[in-house]
């Protein structure tokens, strides 16, 4: 460093170095808040409220997000009623204008999602029992039924399928309106009614071998009206909805098993149908000829089938009967008891 630089340094007398002993303390009551401001106007103290109402209500409530969201939309908006008309802030009724937005799209998106879905007449008893017990939203039914699926109809004398001709693969159909009966080489099986499925055991046997034919025929005993599902479609759908792919394999395991009891007595009728219907589903794994033609896989001539039609009101037969349905679903008498 250079003498004219060492001379250029500042040097301060002692005299005015401060004594910091004898130094004063600042007041208390700048940071300590020994004396508080005025309370603020009523708006903004019910905006809080706003704010608190929306944080308190329990998530158990149906309605907890639009009342929250109403909630704090309502808050906003008295936060910048607020800032403009009593605090002159502007940065306060900025934050909360944006906040305002917010809060209002969800609000009316919210709204938009719990808006009443107009379910055809037509489906709403077939929703009402089959889906709406399973949780099923109406607009994902409404997805279910809008897109791939037609209305179809069938007069007294028609035949959905015949035996041995029909291919499975194309279709699958929930009976809407009337009776059709299922036959198998002119002998009567069962009868299939209102809300239940037509071809469920084709439907299961064929995910798993494609290219069957329908070994029964299944023809209208009257004016019959069924909703029917393109299965590619369905298929691509399902794969696309998770929640409902579980909903149809249990529809379609319980539509087997109440055509398995309803096997073991061929006159059966709507009435005994419907209670057979609140019985949880035993298989869901079952092909065409585990179900339909169980009776006749053990002999191919007229005198096995006829005895076997003959038998099914004994008590021997049932359990027979039962017994094949144990082995065919892959459980045992014990695992039936504690499933039913």
């Amino acid at each position: 460093m250079s003498v004219m630089e060492a001379n250029s340094v500042p040097v301060t007398p002692l005299s005015s170095v401060p004594d910091f002993r004898n130094a004063t303390s600042v007041p208390l009551n700048e940071t300590m808040c020994e004396h508080w401001r005025e309370i603020h106007h009523l708006v903004f103290h019910m905006a809080n409220i706003c704010f608190a109402v929306g944080l308190v209500i329990p998530t158990t409530y149906h309605l907890h997000m639009i009342v929250l969201r109403a909630m704090l939309t309502i808050g906003c908006a008295l936060f910048i009623i607020w800032a403009t008309l009593f605090r002159c802030a502007l940065d306060i009724m900025i934050w909360n204008t944006a906040f305002l937005v917010i809060n209002l799209l969800h609000f009316l998106y919210l709204l938009y999602k719990r808006r009443p879905i107009n379910i055809d007449k037509e489906l709403s008893s077939l929703y009402k029992r089959m889906f709406e017990p399973l949780h099923v939203p109406p607009e994902l039914f409404q997805r279910l039924t809008g897109q791939f699926c037609n209305i179809q109809m069938l007069k007294p004398g028609q035949a959905y399928a015949a035996e041995d001709k029909t291919s499975v693969d194309d279709r699958l159909s929930i009976l809407l309106k009337g009776k059709m009966k299922v036959s198998y080489r002119g002998h009567f099986l069962h009868n299939i009614y209102p809300c239940a499925f037509i071809d469920s055991p084709e439907y299961r046997s064929t995910q798993m071998n494609r290219g069957e034919k329908f070994q029964v025929s299944i023809t209208a005993d009257d004016n019959c009206k069924f909703l029917c599902w393109s299965r590619e479609r369905l298929a691509y759908f399902l794969e696309s909805e998770p929640f409902l792919f579980e909903i149809f394999k249990y529809l379609i395991g319980k539509d087997i098993t109440n055509k398995l009891y309803s096997l073991n007595d061929p006159t059966l009728n709507d009435k005994a149908s419907q209670k057979i219907d609140r019985r949880p589903s035993l298989c869901s794994q079952l092909s065409v000829m585990q179900m339909r033609n169980s009776m006749a896989s053990s002999s191919d001539g007229e005198e096995g089938l006829q005895h076997f039609l003959r038998g099914t009101s004994t008590a021997s037969s049932l359990r027979n009967s039962q017994q094949e349905l144990y082995n065919a679903c892959g459980v045992t008498p014990l695992q039936h008891d504690v499933f039913c």
